[in-house]
């Protein structure tokens, strides 16, 4: 099998070339000599060397898998799934291939989502990197390896995550097997009570979620026939309050009609909240886009860390908050951006889902239609 990828990308990097040999018939005559040798030696090595290779690939014929050996891939695929620690096969680049059931209770995302994810979207930020160049050393054949990460929504919980290679049949490149155990593990070799991953997890039923996003749809109704007609600070302001605690830990609204200005921080303590009260959104790369493209965003496990800019210490924003999720709407006046509302959720608080998104970017129409001044 691997000597037939390897013919296909010899073959694949031939059709390249034969493309650009024909995208260099319009040079100059002068020039035409050497674009002419260049396509015999194509030719020669299609004839003293593909050939012949694909004459010894066809007549060795395709690998025969007998019943026993598809018997073998379902027992090692039943064993890969039902194994009780959590266990994720991920490229060189930490993408995810495959994770198993303990891994999806474990991380709290249906394999579904992992799949073709980074894994290192799952981790704290101050160990991603370290995680991506160890799995990338560990796909090179430069051994195994173990490092100790944390997960994002339990910053305060180790994780011992043990790196290995490995060749499954039809892959095409080495893939690397992250078996996850807790730091505390037992005796009994699973996590304790106290500290069981799922646990610290809100288990919400849906039912319970769209309940109480109907109440903060019904407040927020009630906040916005209320406020100041026209005043679209007041506006933006006490909607903001409405959103803030039941709905997401920070609350940040910009304001302005010739540039924005930050109008509004609530963060779980005062002394959060003061970091972001002086800082520019020009400094705010997603303020700016959503201003720009007057689109909402949601982002969970936000890949980059700058998004939001940096704190008056120069750390980012994004990960002194430990934002696990975050929405970002814009607020559309008469036709242009007015205001831009940013929400945060993080640590161990489930993350923002579609349905809310929807939610939030109806409540930031309605805020709009609050602040036009007309009945």
């Amino acid at each position: 099998m691997a000597k037939t990828d390897e013919f296909g990308e010899e073959l694949a990097d031939f059709v390249r070339r034969v493309a650009e040999l024909k995208a260099a018939r319009s040079v100059s005559e002068g020039d035409l000599p050497t674009v002419l040798d260049a396509a015999i030696f194509e030719l020669d090595h299609v004839a003293d060397q593909l050939w012949p290779w694909y004459e010894r690939l066809s007549s060795s014929g395709p690998p025969r898998t007998s019943s026993a050996d598809r018997q073998e891939q379902h027992l090692l695929r039943a064993v890969f799934q039902r194994f009780p620690l959590p266990v994720a096969l991920v490229d060189r680049e930490a993408v995810v291939r495959r994770l198993n059931f303990a891994g999806t209770s474990f991380t709290g995302v249906r394999a579904g989502y992992a799949t073709g994810r980074p894994l290192t979207g799952f981790l704290a930020h101050a160990d991603r990197a370290a995680f991506r160049s160890q799995a990338a050393a560990v796909a090179r054949g430069e051994g195994d390896r173990s490092l100790t990460v944390h997960l994002q929504q339990r910053p305060s919980v180790p994780v011992h995550a043990t790196l290995t290679a490995v060749r499954p049949s039809g892959e095409p490149h080495t893939t690397v097997l992250v078996v996850l155990q807790p730091g505390d593990l037992g005796a009994s070799g699973s996590p304790g009570a106290g500290e069981s991953p799922t646990t610290q997890v809100p288990d919400l039923t849906e039912t319970t979620r769209h309940a109480a996003l109907m109440d903060v749809l019904d407040e927020m109704t009630t906040t916005l026939l209320t406020a100041p007609r026209g005043d679209r600070e007041a506006v933006v302001r006490q909607a903001a309050r409405v959103l803030h605690g039941r709905f997401a830990d920070w609350v940040i609204a910009d304001t302005g009609t010739a540039g924005l200005s930050r109008t509004t921080v609530l963060a779980p303590s005062a002394k959060a909240a003061k970091t972001l009260s002086s800082q520019s959104p020009a400094a705010c790369p997603l303020v700016v886009e959503t201003a720009r493209t007057a689109s909402p965003t949601l982002q969970v496990r936000p890949p980059n860390p700058d998004a939001f800019g940096h704190d008056t210490d120069g750390a980012p924003v994004l990960v002194q908050a430990n934002v696990t999720s975050l929405l970002c709407v814009p607020v559309v006046v008469e036709g242009a951006v007015q205001g831009v509302l940013t929400l945060f959720r993080c640590g161990a608080r489930l993350a923002f889902s579609m349905a809310e998104a929807k939610a939030l970017d109806t409540m930031s129409r309605h805020m709009a239609l609050a602040a036009t001044g007309t009945p």
